[in-house]
């Protein structure tokens, strides 16, 4: 089984804080700007620097104005934001990893190409979604995995997926208690209804009671604020950050280093209290 001790040893730190580099619609997406791939890599290397230069801990790149999102992206998806990383690669100063929405396959083999220490997507259960029905086989996931050499790149699996239903009647425990036996993902991570949306404090709690008895990593992965961070890291190993650090907090807007600043100076702070409270 997985343990949460990879944090650390990513991170150097515990309560790891991620950011969000949101990448602008690319080639093939319906709201794509023919011959605007320069616009697109620079909107990420600004958005790549300010989370930089405000703190955060590690950064995930993934295709967040892609809307409407698949289940099976192109490749012209994962070749272009390969193209897109290995850009910014002399730029990026911290931990990063990748999300390809919603498509796991391509998640893993877009880590393996640009050297991302970690993953997040969806990555089993049978869903009803606004994408259409997603139907996931982690065992096929897991011996792709194998097969392109990612078995180092950690896995996060969302467990509460944005705008989904699970198809069969069964609680968020029942779903955490089975992924973590079949799976052993390296970390969960827990969502609201859509991005930006809080994560609910109750269902954060129970998940991670749950993971922590076999030593897997909760994460919040939406919904994270400075206003609501504390109680957030009271709860989960860390927290994965997007709309909050946007400019006005609106999701389509650059990344403002001003409001990373502000938060992460609140973790900090939170991060010294929980170090003087260990402290024997």
């Amino acid at each position: 089984m997985a343990s949460g001790n990879w944090l650390k040893e990513v991170f150097g730190l515990e309560k790891p804080i991620i950011g969000m580099c949101h990448l602008l619609p690319l080639p093939g997406d319906p709201f794509y700007k023919e011959g605007s791939l320069g616009e697109v890599i620079e909107w990420a290397k600004r958005d790549l620097l300010a989370l930089q230069n405000g703190g955060v801990d590690g950064v995930i790149f993934s295709n967040e104005f892609s809307l409407p999102y698949l289940t099976k992206v192109p490749i012209v998806t994962v070749a272009t934001m390969a193209r897109i990383i290995g850009e910014l690669i002399p730029h990026i100063k911290v931990p990063f990893g990748v999300d390809v929405l919603w498509d796991p396959i391509a998640t893993i083999d877009l880590a393996v190409a640009t050297g991302a220490k970690f993953v997040r997507e969806v990555f089993s259960g049978v869903y009803a979604s606004d994408f259409g029905l997603w139907n996931l086989n982690y065992g096929e996931i897991a011996r792709h995995r194998k097969y392109v050499g990612a078995q180092e790149v950690k896995m996060l699996f969302n467990v509460v997926p944005e705008s989904a239903k699970y198809l069969a009647e069964r609680e968020i425990l029942q779903i955490v208690k089975t992924t973590l036996f079949n799976h052993r993902p390296d970390a969960l991570c827990v969502s609201g209804l859509t991005a930006g949306s809080p994560v609910d404090l109750n269902t954060l709690l129970s998940v991670k009671e749950m993971a922590s008895q076999v030593g897997v990593a909760v994460f919040a992965n939406t919904g994270v604020t400075v206003h609501n961070v504390d109680k957030m890291l009271e709860v989960a190993d860390g927290a994965i950050v997007g709309t909050a650090f946007k400019y006005e907090g609106k999701f389509e807007n650059h990344v403002d280093e001003k409001r990373v600043r502000e938060f992460m100076e609140k973790v900090h702070s939170l991060r010294k209290n929980i170090s003087l409270h260990e402290t024997p």
